[in-house]
């Protein structure tokens, strides 16, 4: 039978769910919570608050090329909402690294407390492990809409005849976000298949953009055509997508078939081990 013809859609609601809750309704995502709120207070601060400032400085473009590599910001640089121009480039690169700490316990906590067991007597495992990954991407959909909505108050602050394009801006950019961060938390979700534990997890996924970044440089630097495994890891058009730079169909069809492949591979793992 097909995975899809066995997927109940209330079970699957009810999984994602609980993510939800458990972010925003436990001690312990209270805490990550207020971490977080206290780093986007300093962001919005200040490289967001001052980004008409900084941006306009005539050695910005050049400070980001020595921090970033060459990018190209000459598109951004001609938005009118500076502050999401400035936000587009933070939250490209700062909201994967959060979505790899968050999504780092999707079923592994569960496997150790001995509760998977008792879940997957209700649901399906896929309905798990897609119920879980659909939750943790509902988790940094709200933390993108709660930073792109305080970014949006403070560019109507300082020019409220920006406010309907700003909404615009931000509309575009939480769409893309949303669907850039899907591969991290799907190889969070494969990861948590096999890991023993969060931290475990979080020390993979390093090992692997890290190691597996050291393999791939040398075999193409053998082959040049192996250039293409770079598409093994989430995020490898980057670069290209903060200077907007990449087409849409680019910038939305690499993440998504990113994530599908990895929660293949995690669901095959997963139905084949034991709970």
């Amino acid at each position: 039978m097909a995975t899809s013809s066995i997927i109940n859609i209330g079970r699957l609601t009810q999984i994602a769910g609980f993510e939800l809750v458990r972010m925003f309704l436990t001690k312990r995502g209270l805490i990550a919570m207020a971490a977080f709120a206290l780093v986007w207070l300093l962001i919005l601060r200040y490289p967001i608050g001052q980004a008409v400032s900084i941006i306009s400085a005539p050695n910005f473009e050049q400070m980001v090329r020595d921090i970033s590599g060459t990018i190209g910001l000459s598109k951004l640089l001609d938005w009118p909402e500076s502050e999401f121009a400035m936000y587009w480039l933070v939250a490209l690169y700062s909201f994967p690294l959060f979505a790899i700490f968050i999504s780092s316990d999707q079923t592994v906590g569960d496997r150790e407390r001995g509760t998977l067991r008792f879940i997957s007597l209700r649901a399906t495992r896929f309905e798990i492990l897609f119920g879980r990954f659909l939750g943790q991407l509902a988790v940094l959909a709200c933390l993108l809409a709660i930073t792109l909505v305080a970014t949006l108050g403070v560019l109507g602050f300082r020019d409220p005849s920006l406010l309907m394009g700003g909404f615009t801006r931000a509309l575009s950019i939480f769409i893309v976000m949303v669907v850039v961060l899907s591969p991290f938390v799907a190889l969070m979700c494969l990861i948590n298949t096999f890991a023993r534990s969060s931290r475990l997890a979080i020390v993979l996924v390093i090992l692997y953009f890290a190691g597996g970044g050291i393999i791939v440089g040398i075999l193409a630097w053998q082959v040049p055509a192996l250039n293409a495994l770079d598409y093994i890891f989430p995020g490898v058009n980057s670069e290209l997508l903060a200077g907007q730079n990449l087409p849409l169909l680019s910038a939305l069809g690499v993440p998504l078939i990113q994530s599908a492949v990895f929660i293949a591979i995690a669901h095959r793992i997963f139905t084949r081990s034991s709970l």
